[in-house]
């Protein structure tokens, strides 16, 4: 389960992008782990929730003091290969939303 499709679509979007995963067990790779109960999951996942929750608050915090630059924020800069002239226009209004800074 990766995030590979949105990460493409983040970076189509020109959108800075990061995933924040949470573990629920570790049976699967840790031979000493205890083995994996619906409980022992559920209990994980409402910890990760709190935790999840608490990490996107502080990083919304900061982020609103200091925004970053990312170079994803101009990933099309370089990727527009046809020539915009010669893009018909209901085609740049279909993209508009993605292209409105190049067009």
């Amino acid at each position: 389960m990766t995030n590979l499709t949105e990460a493409k679509l983040a970076r189509e979007a020109e959108i800075a992008y990061t995933t924040l995963a949470l573990v629920t067990d570790y049976d699967c790779w840790h031979p000493d782990h205890d083995h994996v109960t619906v409980d022992l999951v559920i209990d994980n996942l409402k910890h990760n929730a709190v935790n999840a929750q608490k990490v996107i608050q502080e990083t919304v915090k900061r982020l609103s003091k200091n925004l970053p630059e990312s170079e994803a924020h101009s990933a099309l800069k370089y990727a527009i290969l046809t020539p915009l002239a010669k893009v018909p226009q209901p085609r740049k209004q279909q993209l508009e939303l993605l292209l409105k800074k190049y067009l």
